[in-house]
């Protein structure tokens, strides 16, 4: 295809924190993966985010000057999950060298599926135990809770710590994460069984994966036009800038009553659950699963992420309550600027990488 699968990724992730940390964190000499994770401080963690919610702020601003419009949200909403999201999957998988063993096939995407439902199913127990008033907001609170920042952040602390190398390992892994999130993930927050939610699976985002995968592993890819890859790749840069701005135009209408932002019962529990009781179970895998030190590495910085940003999109797209996804984003994700680098650093010396 003539590019390598991360560059849409890079551009919008790792991009985005200033070339000055990557060079120091990821020095190939650095003595020890200790030490690496001893540099990640609270400072330059706080330098990877910042891009990121900046863009969700221009986000909210844009809203707010009446730039964008209630059916122009809708309708680029539905153009981040359908056209977009797809177009970075498909350029992730096709022509990613990880991906031509069958070793990274399955294990990696299998560890992450495994790892997103148990999540989703804890922190489904959780919400119910919670009673937050009804179904949409706790199957709201399951999927935001329980599924963990697994793009926005740890591709760019990924490759900071370990090189960019490391971000195709992250890459594959998130393959199994998309399915059980466009899967389980759209189940639970439908409230549908697989008999009455099956349609709801044939989104463009599983599609994207069920032919994905197969033309990756045939050798067909040389195949495809390079016209055709030029416009994903194109259209792939698109999906994290435009999907954060949209993020921020659906953050606008709740940042008008502060108030709406906090829920004690839902913010305590939700940072708990993410932050506490599911990284000790990922943190255990990454221990005693016989997985190769890139997947236990991918383990231990994804055991210490916040809640996901894409429950928002996701709540919204298919009738789930987008300010509880709010609530727990913006929470669980504060308080992660303390709890990140702790985590990450307890994970290493526990784990033994």
């Amino acid at each position: 295809m003539g590019r390598t699968p991360q560059g849409a990724t890079t551009f919008g992730l790792a991009g985005l924190f200033s070339g000055r940390t990557r060079r120091r964190l990821a020095d190939p000499h650095t003595p020890s993966t200790l030490s690496a994770a001893s540099a990640m401080s609270y400072w330059n963690l706080l330098s990877l985010t910042l891009p990121v919610f900046s863009l969700i702020a221009i986000g909210v601003g844009v809203r707010r000057v009446g730039w964008v419009e209630d059916a122009a949200e809708a309708s680029l909403i539905r153009l981040v999950v359908n056209l977009l999201m797809p177009c970075l999957i498909f350029e992730s998988i096709v022509g990613n060298a990880a991906m031509h063993t069958l070793g990274n096939i399955l294990l990696p995407p299998l560890v992450g599926f495994s790892f997103t439902a148990v999540g989703l199913g804890v922190a489904l127990y959780v919400a119910r135990r919670l009673r937050l008033g009804d179904r949409p907001s706790e199957r709201t609170f399951a999927l935001t809770a329980g599924l963990a920042n697994y793009g926005y952040l740890p591709l760019p602390i990924m490759a900071a710590m370990f090189g960019p190398q490391s971000q195709g390992i992250l890459l594959v892994h998130n393959v199994g994460v998309e399915g059980a999130v466009w899967t389980l993930g759209v189940l639970v927050l439908s409230g549908l069984s697989l008999r009455q939610g099956w349609k709801k699976l044939l989104n463009p985002v599983v599609l994207t994966m069920f032919v994905a995968v197969p033309l990756n592993l045939s050798g067909l890819v040389s195949y495809v036009p390079t016209l055709a890859t030029d416009i994903i790749h194109a259209l792939a840069r698109c999906m994290i800038p435009l999907g954060l701005l949209m993020t921020g135009v659906n953050l606008a209408q709740y940042i008008r009553e502060p108030k709406l932002l906090f829920s004690p019962r839902v913010l305590v529990g939700a940072s708990v659950l993410r932050l506490g009781v599911l990284p000790l179970l990922m943190l255990c895998g990454a221990r005693w699963l016989p997985c190769p030190i890139e997947l236990k590495r991918v383990l231990v910085v994804q055991a210490a992420m916040p809640s996901a940003v894409i429950p928002i999109i996701i709540a919204r797209h298919y009738g789930g309550v987008p300010l509880t996804a709010v609530q727990i984003v913006l929470g669980t994700t504060l308080v992660s600027v303390f709890t990140c680098p702790l985590w990450i650093r307890a994970g290493l010396v526990w784990v033994g990488i």
